[in-house]
C-alpha cells in the first residue's frame, strides 16, 4: 500500500487519505495488509511496479537524499494515467510503510524456508546455469559470466550521482544484439519478440549486448573469467607490466629530464607522469557536464584539488590532494614531491581560477599516445599494474616471518595486500554487520580464554599429581593436558590473528587489487614457497579464474 494525501485543487471537500493498492510480479499483496480511511485507488500496473522499487529501498539512505527523490518522483509520475497524476502529486505525502513491510515479510519467509524448498530453488538454478549458462567457443565449451540480465529499478549510482534515483528500464528482446558465429544455432528469442539484431564478430569476446537508458552506456554480457579468452588476456595484462619493469628506469630518468623543458605541455604531461607512477593515479577521461558525478583522474585535475606546501609536519615541498576519483571514492593523500615537480605546479596554477585546469596544455588522448611511444601496449594502469605487483613481492618480503604459524603468515599476506590496496586507492564503508561480528568474534576469544585458563590449571593439577604418583599414567596425563593447552593456544591466536585481520581491514578493499592489479604468480609462489594452502588466498571461483597462474608459478617467481 502507498498512503498519499489527495490534492485538495481537484476539486475534493478536504484533503483525503488515499491507499493506492499494489501487487508485485509474484502476485497479489495480502488483503490484510490494504486499508482505507476514505476512497481505495488501485494503481496502473506500470506505477505500482516502479513504487516497489522505492517501497524496497525504503531503508536505505539514497531514499532519503533529495535528488534521488525528486529523480524517482519525476520518472515515476510518466508511468502513471492521468488520473493516479492528479491524486499522487507529492511525494512527500505519500506513505510506502505497508508495502516496504509487506517485502520484508516475504524476505524473512525466504530465510525460514525449509532445507527441501531450498534445495528446489538450487535445483532449478542448476537447471538454468546448465541451460544458459554455456557456449562453445572454438570447439571447447566455455562459461558465460553472467547470463541474466539485470531486472529493472533505481539507478544508485556512486557518491551524490546527479541522475540518482532515476528509472533504469527493464531491457526487452528488442534492445537485445546477439553475437555468435554464422554457422551456429541462435538462440531464439521469447514467444511474440524478435531479437535488435543478431551479428557475427569474431574480433570482439562479447555474446550479447545492450544499451542501458540512464547513461546510454553499452552493457554485455561476456564470458565468465576462468575461460581460455579471459586467461589468456589476464596472463598477457601481466606480461605488460613485467616488460614495463625493464624500461621503467628509462621512463623515470626521462620525465626528470621533462620537467624542466622548455615547452609547457611537455612539462605538464612529464608531472602527470610521474603522478601516475608514484601515487599510482588514473589518467581520468573527459566527462560531458552533468552527466556522471563530478569524479576526476590525475589529467583532469584541477586547480582546487590541490594545495601546495612548502613546508608540512617536518616535510619540504608537500602536494596535498583532495578530489573523487573512480565512483566517487575520496583520494585524500599529502605527498612530499622533488622540488622541481613542486615548482612546476606553482607554475601550473598561476593565474588560474580554482575551477581551471590544472594540465590545461594535456588530455588523456595526449597522454596515452605519449606512453605508446615510449613503450607498446604501455597505458596508465599499466603503471598501476607494475607499481601494484612489485610493491606486493617487495611487502612479501618484507613482511613473512619463516617462523609464524599458517595464520600468522596469512595476516603478513594480507598486510602485504593492503599496502597496495591503500597505493591504489581501494576504500569501502565498513560493513553494516561490521560491530556485529567483531563483537561476536571477541565473544569467542574471551570463552577461548577461559578454556585455556581451565586447561592450565588442570595441567598444573596433572603435573602435581604426577609428581606424587610417579607412575606411567599420570606421565600420559601430563602429556594429554600439555597438547591440550598447546591446541588451545593456537586456537586462540588464530581468532586473535582474525580479529586483528578484520580491524586492519575493515575500510580496505582487498579483493579489488588481489583481482585485478596483483599478478597471481606473486601470491601462488609465496603459497608454494612457505606451504600456505592456495585456497587460503584465493577462493573457488577466483582459483577458477587464475587457473593459468596456478598451473605455472614456481615458488622462485620473479614478477
Amino acid at each position: 500500500d502507498v498512503s498519499c494525501m489527495q490534492n485538495p485543487s481537484q476539486g475534493s471537500q478536504a484533503p483525503q487519505e488515499c491507499n493506492l493498492d499494489q501487487k508485485d510480479s509474484i502476485g497479489m499483496l495480502d488483503p490484510q495488509l490494504r486499508y482505507c480511511s476514505s476512497k481505495v485507488m488501485k494503481l496502473s500496473t506500470k506505477a505500482e511496479e516502479v513504487a516497489t522499487f522505492f517501497a524496497k529501498m525504503l531503508d536505505h539512505e539514497y531514499t532519503t537524499k533529495e535528488i534521488f527523490r525528486k529523480n524517482f518522483f519525476k520518472d515515476w509520475r510518466k508511468e502513471m494515467t492521468s488520473e493516479e497524476k492528479s491524486t499522487i502529486t507529492s511525494l512527500s505525502k505519500c506513505d510506502f510503510t505497508h508495502m516496504s513491510q509487506y517485502f520484508k515479510a516475504q524476505t524473512e519467509a525466504r530465510k525460514q524456508m525449509s532445507k527441501e524448498e531450498k534445495q528446489k530453488i538450487k535445483e532449478e538454478n542448476e537447471r538454468l546455469l546448465k541451460e544458459y549458462g554455456y557456449c562453445v567457443m572454438d570447439n571447447h565449451k566455455e562459461r558465460i559470466a553472467n547470463f541474466k540480465i539485470e531486472p529493472p529499478g533505481l539507478f544508485r549510482g556512486r557518491g551524490n550521482h546527479p541522475k540518482m534515483g532515476m528509472l533504469k528500464r527493464r531491457i526487452m528482446p528488442e534492445d537485445i544484439i546477439i553475437n555468435c558465429s554464422k554457422d551456429s544455432k541462435v538462440p531464439p528469442p521469447p514467444p511474440g519478440h524478435k531479437w535488435k539484431e543478431v551479428r557475427h564478430d569474431n574480433k570482439v569476446t562479447w555474446l550479447v549486448s545492450w544499451t542501458e537508458n540512464i547513461q546510454g552506456s553499452i552493457k554485455y554480457i561476456m564470458l565468465n573469467p576462468s575461460s581460455r579468452i579471459k586467461g589468456e588476456k589476464d596472463w598477457q595484462k601481466y606480461e605488460t607490466a613485467r616488460r614495463l619493469k625493464k624500461c621503467v628506469d628509462k621512463i623515470r630518468n626521462q620525465y626528470r629530464e621533462d620537467w624542466k623543458s622548455k615547452e609547457m605541455k611537455v612539462r605538464q604531461r612529464a608531472v602527470a607522469l610521474y603522478f601516475i607512477d608514484k601515487l599510482a593515479l588514473r589518467a581520468g577521461n573527459e566527462k560531458e557536464e552533468g552527466e556522471t558525478a563530478d569524479t576526476v583522474g590525475c589529467c583532469s585535475l584541477r586547480v582546487e584539488h590541490i594545495k601546495l606546501h612548502p613546508e608540512l609536519d617536518g616535510q619540504e615541498y608537500v602536494v596535498e590532494f583532495d578530489f573523487l576519483g573512480k565512483d566517487s571514492i575520496r583520494y585524500y593523500n599529502k605527498v612530499p614531491v622533488e622540488k622541481r615537480v613542486f615548482k612546476n605546479l606553482q607554475l601550473f596554477m598561476e593565474n588560474k581560477q580554482p575551477e581551471d585546469d590544472l594540465f590545461d596544455r594535456l588530455n588523456t588522448s595526449i597522454l596515452n599516445k605519449h606512453l605508446q611511444d615510449l613503450m607498446e601496449g604501455l597505458t596508465a594502469k599499466v603503471f598501476r599494474t607494475y607499481n601494484a605487483s612489485i610493491t606486493l613481492q617487495q611487502q612479501l618480503k618484507e613482511l613473512t616471518n619463516p617462523d609464524d604459524n599458517i595464520p600468522a603468515k596469512i595476516l603478513s599476506y594480507n598486510r602485504a595486500n593492503r599496502a597496495v590496496a591503500i597505493l591504489c586507492n581501494h576504500q569501502r564503508a565498513p560493513p553494516k554487520t561490521f560491530e556485529k561480528s567483531m563483537m561476536n568474534l571477541q565473544s569467542k576469544i574471551d570463552a577461548k580464554k577461559e578454556q585455556l585458563a581451565d586447561a592450565r590449571r588442570e595441567l598444573k593439577s596433572a603435573k602435581a599429581d604426577a609428581k606424587v604418583r610417579r607412575d606411567e599414567k599420570s606421565k600420559k596425563a601430563v602429556e594429554s593436558k600439555k597438547k591440550a593447552v598447546q591446541r588451545i593456544e593456537e586456537q586462540l591466536m588464530k581468532l586473535e590473528v582474525q580479529a586483528t585481520d578484520r580491524e586492519e581491514n575493515k575500510q580496505i578493499a582487498l579483493s579489488t587489487s588481489k583481482l585485478n592489479y596483483l599478478d597471481p604468480r606473486i601470491s601462488v609462489a609465496w603459497c608454494k614457497k612457505w606451504g600456505i594452502p592456495i585456497e587460503k588466498i584465493y577462493n573457488k571461483t577466483q582459483r577458477e579464474k587464475f587457473a593459468w597462474a596456478i598451473d605455472m608459478a614456481e615458488e622462485d617467481y620473479e614478477f
